[in-house]
């Protein structure tokens, strides 16, 4: 992949993100900069999302711990545990209370 598609399929992915925890009605602020999403919860926890352009992969930082995305078969993919970007982060939202579903 080019770094042109790359970054227009990374930029698709935290627009979505973005654009899901901004709908969701909860008590979440999400604030973008750049490549960066930070998603804050009300209890001061934090989910990072960001563009890794080098590596050309979407990186997740939570308190439970980091995670590496490559577009991969029409999906961004752990090469790690094989988890789907979307699900992994419905599944971090849930452990904050919050029911932001991505997939």
């Amino acid at each position: 992949m080019n770094e042109s598609e790359f970054n227009q399929l990374a930029d698709a992915a935290l627009a979505r993100i973005e654009t899901a925890v901004d709908n969701c009605g909860g008590d979440v602020e999400c604030n973008r900069s750049g490549n960066v999403l930070e998603i804050e919860f009300d209890n001061g926890q934090k989910i990072i999302v960001n563009r890794h352009d080098v590596n050309q992969e979407i990186w997740v930082a939570a308190k439970s711990g980091g995670f590496h995305y490559a577009w991969q078969d029409g999906a961004w993919r752990s090469q790690r545990d094989g988890s789907e970007l979307y699900a992994k982060l419905t599944e971090l939202f849930a452990a904050q209370g919050e029911d932001i579903a991505l997939s």
